[in-house]
Formats: C-alpha cells, sequence, structure tokens
C-alpha cells in the first residue's frame, strides 16, 4: 500500500535533483547519476599535505584535514549548499555525509577520531533556521568512524551577520571572539573532528580550534563539505 501511495505522490510530485533540478529517475536519490557521475570530489584525504591543511599552516595546531568537494561560485556543489543551508533539505548532509565517512574510513589517518564536533551556530540564528547544516554530515562520519556526535561542546557567543563577503582580516578578527567551549571533562587526551559546510579562508574553523585547544592534549583534525577554489 505503501508503495503504491509513493508512487502516486510521485507522479504529481516527482522528485527533482537538488543539484540541476531535473526529474530523478525511480532507481536514483537526491541527485541525478549525471550530477553524481560530475560532482568535483577532491580526494584530499588520500594526501596528507593538501591544500586544507595549507590553509591552516603557522595559525593553528591541526592534524589532519580535508574536504569532500570544490565548490565555484555557480556551480553544483553551491547549489547544494543553498539547499541544504537555507531550504531545509538536511538529507543532502547526509548524503555527503555518507560519501566522505565511507573514504575517511579508509584511511589509517581518520581511525583515531574520537568524536565529531560541529561548527555552531547561535542559539538565535538556530532558532530561526530550526537545524544546524552541519548536523545531518557529522552524524553520518561518526557512524562510518564509529566515534561520537557531540554538538554539546561549542558555543558561539556572538550572533554575528555573515561572514560571506568579509576580508580576510575582518573574518579572522569576528570569529576570535566567537567560541566558546563547555563540557570539555570527556575531550581531554581525545582526537576529535571538526566539521562544517565549507571552508574559504578557514578563519571560523581557526577560531574553533583555538578555542578547542584549551582542553588539555586535546589532537584537532579538519572535515569538510566543500572548500572555495
Amino acid at each position: 500500500m505503501a508503495n503504491i501511495l509513493n508512487n502516486i505522490l510521485s507522479s504529481f510530485f516527482p522528485s527533482t535533483c537538488l543539484a540541476c533540478t531535473t526529474k530523478l529517475m525511480h532507481q536514483e536519490q537526491h541527485i541525478c547519476t549525471k550530477c553524481l557521475h560530475n560532482l568535483p570530489f577532491t580526494e584530499f584525504h588520500k594526501h596528507p599535505e593538501n591544500p586544507v591543511l595549507h590553509t591552516f599552516y603557522g595559525r593553528v595546531s591541526i592534524v589532519n584535514a580535508t574536504s569532500l568537494l570544490h565548490y565555484k561560485k555557480n556551480g553544483m556543489v553551491q547549489q547544494l549548499i543553498h539547499q541544504l543551508k537555507y531550504k531545509g533539505r538536511q538529507e543532502i548532509g547526509t548524503f555527503l555525509g555518507n560519501m566522505l565517512g565511507k573514504r575517511l574510513k579508509e584511511e589509517i589517518l581518520y581511525s583515531t577520531i574520537d568524536y565529531i564536533i560541529p561548527v555552531p551556530l547561535h542559539k538565535k540564528r538556530l532558532q530561526k533556521r530550526g537545524y544546524n547544516q552541519v548536523t545531518t554530515f557529522g552524524q553520518q562520519l561518526a557512524m562510518h568512524l564509529e566515534s561520537e556526535y557531540a554538538a554539546d561542546v561549542l558555543v558561539k557567543v556572538n550572533n554575528i551577520k555573515t561572514q560571506a563577503f568579509k576580508k580576510r582580516a575582518a573574518r579572522w578578527l569576528t570569529a576570535q571572539q566567537s567560541f566558546e567551549v563547555i563540557n570539555t571533562e570527556k575531550l581531554a587526551g581525545k582526537h576529535i573532528l571538526l566539521v562544517d559546510d565549507i571552508i574559504t579562508t578557514g578563519a571560523t574553523l581557526e577560531a574553533c580550534a583555538l578555542a578547542l585547544q584549551k582542553i588539555p592534549n586535546i589532537k584537532i583534525s579538519v572535515a569538510t563539505m566543500s572548500i572555495a577554489s
């Protein structure tokens, strides 16, 4: 009965690709086969000395760092992130988390991750949006890496406006005063994976890492859905 109902609903409200909006075929989920084939994977997880890690050199101590996809203006990855961030399509986070999680679980560099920690939203923005766009992404990574998802560690204390168009120096200065760490006892001596949707200058992730480094003997790695290029 459920399958019949689903087929009827699909006839009137066909699912479309979240990247290009074309109608999905019966066996396709979220993204059409063509877009899936053309996703710009970085494969940075295979290369310890990659551009994501280089972003943090001389700024903050990071063990490993990777991004799943290249992000370009007006590209399909931008469309996916927009759908996830502003249209409530949290299944995109699940989809991307599964893809990166399957890759990272095969890499020894990520085999010691104890906790997955998301970059947090300020409570006012979280209340307005209703969700953190990296939650499902981080949860899927935690499942694949057999680690714990911990959303109760980092807190954003300043509800600043979007940093999308700020210069690097301004982004860094505002980010430095934006995050605090709570519930630190369980993280002493642990290896955590800090996750976010996109990395541009790295200012936000740097600020989070600096806050986390107040925890004794903590090791920090970074993983994002995408990196601006």
